[in-house]
């Protein structure tokens, strides 16, 4: 049994955010509904790359779960939709307000059809705001690109939509412990997550320093605000990263770089001097370490007990010893692709962890099952196909 066994999530979300907070769920042992209209999630189209029509980005964060396709602006497919909540624990869903509501799937019309329901709303800023949201603005507006990139450059965004993705996360935590509330109470209650309040939230030690230092944060390129150094050194044939936590670290730093006069002077001591003194201290040690090989660094740097590690590529990544140790790539047989390769969940718990049970679902291709465990038969789907209510695989 894993965790989330017995939970049926209905899953109305598309694009990321949503989409990657149910694929954790389902990894969990949910029973994802995932709802599509009849032109399916827009990420299915996404691409390329493509695997058999279906893009690398939709089967991302679509694993462990079941499609059905339905037009949710028909009687009928509304009908089919409310038979769906009244068995749904958890009922998720990123339209706008009004949208949702014109479908039947604000708060107070789900919980009337289903009273002690998890209900999750995904929004730009909030349900009282109408305004769309998306990761690349709010990245924007909440000041992450203000503090990526470098410091003579444009403001930058982070290369993944960190922002949806954060707001997935946020999402899953919310609504499993709206869950454990519901076993405690047998209430039900509506969550509003909002990925401007997931951007602003991320922000972390950065937007303390300026809540607390009164001066606002500066991109730093590879830097970092508080400690120094704490960045990317170029090497001769590569590059690494660096990581010197404390002031012991930087003396064995210095030490095996074969720098020990630079942790002696008054300058560099301590951190907070080398953090008020970096413009003088990088340089210098950026240009010694850019004569080094790249594992001749790191080979010093690992017996100093300093914190490295070389900068990959994505494919250097996904191939790295590391993934393949911690089980980070999952394979499946996709209906239509065959043998597919996904990244896996990084949850590992050690009685209960998450499983590939299911590959990312083709559009549709569980209508059929699922509207007969709602009692529909066979001339009912027939029908539903012929008028166009429904697609099914």
């Amino acid at each position: 049994m894993l965790p989330l066994s017995g939970v049926r999530v209905l899953d109305f979300t598309r694009v990321l955010a949503g989409p990657f907070c149910t694929m954790n769920l389902a990894d969990l042992g949910a029973d994802v509904i995932k709802v599509e209209s009849l032109a399916g999630d827009e990420t299915r189209g996404w691409g390329p790359p493509f695997a058999s029509g279906e893009s690398a980005y939709f089967l991302c964060v679509n694993r462990n779960k079941r499609s059905i396709a339905i037009d949710l602006q028909t009687e009928a497919g509304n009908s089919v939709a409310r038979r769906l909540i009244a068995e749904a624990d958890v009922v998720l869903h990123n339209f706008l307000p009004k949208s949702a509501e014109k479908l039947g799937l604000s708060y107070e019309q789900v919980r009337s059809i289903r009273p002690d329901v998890v209900y999750l709303a995904i929004s730009g800023y909030g349900q009282a705001s109408s305004r769309p949201g998306y990761d690349y603005i709010l990245q924007a507006m909440g000041g992450l690109m203000s503090i990526t990139g470098h410091p003579a450059g444009q403001p930058m965004k982070v290369g993944v939509a960190i922002t949806d993705l954060f707001t997935g996360l946020y999402a899953t935590v919310a609504v499993q412990a709206a869950l454990i509330h519901r076993t405690q109470t047998g209430m039900g209650q509506a969550i509003d997550m909002a990925l401007y309040d997931a951007q602003i939230a991320m922000l972390a030690n950065v937007a303390s320093n300026v809540l607390i230092g009164g001066k606002d944060a500066q991109r730093l390129g590879n830097g970092h605000p508080n400690i120094v150094p704490y960045q990317l050194f170029q090497t001769k044939d590569g590059a690494v990263i660096a990581t010197v936590g404390n002031d012991r670290q930087f003396r064995s730093f210095c030490d095996h770089l074969d720098l020990p006069k630079l942790y002696e002077d008054e300058r560099y001591a301590t951190n907070p001097a080398r953090v008020a003194n970096r413009d003088n201290l990088c340089p210098l040690l950026e240009s010694h370490i850019a004569a080094l090989e790249t594992d001749d660094v790191l080979s010093r740097l690992e017996r100093a007990s300093v914190p490295c590690g070389p900068v990959r590529t994505v494919a250097e990544a996904l191939s790295a010893p590391e993934t393949a140790e911690r089980d980070l790539i999952w394979e499946t047989v996709h209906t239509l692709s065959g043998q597919i390769r996904l990244v896996g969940s990084p949850l590992k718990l050690s009685e209960t962890p998450p499983e590939l049970r299911l590959p990312p679902p083709v559009h549709g291709e569980h209508t059929a099952a699922i509207l007969r465990e709602l009692g529909f038969n066979d001339t009912d789907i027939q029908s539903m196909q012929a008028k166009g209510v429904i697609v099914h695989d």
